[in-house]
């Protein structure tokens, strides 16, 4: 891996009822190989096992974690992720899903991979619900549910598995060649504080979809370009069930977008700082 100036760094995480799901992660972030980090939970709604899940972590895994939460009233992720941004103590801060196990390097990618003025753009690799079931504390402490030839013997198509590859270069020249484009993912992707709050934080208006694309776009609109690091900070993602999905919503998330993408916005009257 390439020389890196380290960080502090704020993970934060966004949960809504998984506390299985979510202690998963947990253990995936309680052996990264950069250890510089605390996490935030941001919790939208979930019941008191998630708070249980949480407080275990804390005071018997020894993880720096801190719960913020406000009551289920539908589908509020980005008014949490903005309360939990506030929350947070760092200049650096890596976002993702209570659903994503990280691979252990995951956090190291995040570091060595930040510069100045740009956001980081990391991938996912999603895995069928037996599988995401199946996975055990000991094969994400272990390696083994972020490990390629673990994940293949187990049925996931050796074509999805790209984004697991533990050569760096190689890494890199899969970024370099992918064409998919460096969007803000709210599953994989981080930016530096000063950037995050200039954007105001999470347009609350939205609700599921496209919400996390329309950050980034108002991130680019401002001169932070993103970055690709699908092939290098890897995570897996739990299969769910996503009873908070409602199509209904989905026009007016696109007319917020169309307008951030037309006007060139970037900051949101409808965010951290209201």
């Amino acid at each position: 891996m390439p020389a890196f100036h380290a960080l502090d760094v704020s993970v934060i995480i966004s949960t809504y009822r998984q506390p299985e799901w979510l202690a998963k992660v947990l253990w995936g972030f309680s052996v990264q190989t950069y250890a510089d980090f605390e996490v935030v939970v941001a919790d939208d709604g979930s019941g008191h096992d998630t708070r249980q899940v949480v407080e275990a972590f804390r005071d018997e895994v020894g993880l720096s974690i801190r719960h913020v939460w406000h009551e289920d009233r539908g589908f509020r992720k980005c008014r949490i992720l903005n309360k939990a941004i506030v929350s947070s103590a760092h200049d650096y801060l890596v976002f993702t899903d209570g659903d994503c196990i990280p691979a252990r390097s995951f956090l190291e990618w995040h570091v060595r991979l930040a510069e100045p003025d740009r956001f980081l753009s990391g991938g996912y690799v999603k895995l069928p619900m037996d599988l995401s079931r199946q996975i055990t504390q000991d094969d994400v402490v272990s390696g083994r549910a972020t490990d390629r030839g673990w994940l293949r013997a187990r049925g996931v198509p050796a074509r999805k598995l790209w984004k697991l590859t533990r050569s760096g270069i190689m890494g890199a020249t899969l970024d370099l060649l992918s064409p998919t484009g460096a969007t803000w993912n709210g599953h994989n992707a981080s930016a530096w504080r000063r950037h995050v709050l200039a954007a105001n934080g999470f347009d609350e208006r939205m609700k599921y979809g496209g919400e996390d694309r329309e950050f980034g776009e108002r991130l680019e609109n401002m001169g932070v370009r993103g970055k690709r690091i699908r092939h290098r900070a890897a995570c897996v993602h739990l299969e769910h069930p996503r009873g908070y999905v409602d199509s209904g919503h989905q026009a007016e998330n696109d007319e917020i977008r169309r307008q951030t993408r037309k006007l060139g916005i970037q900051r949101t009257s409808y965010g951290i700082d209201p």
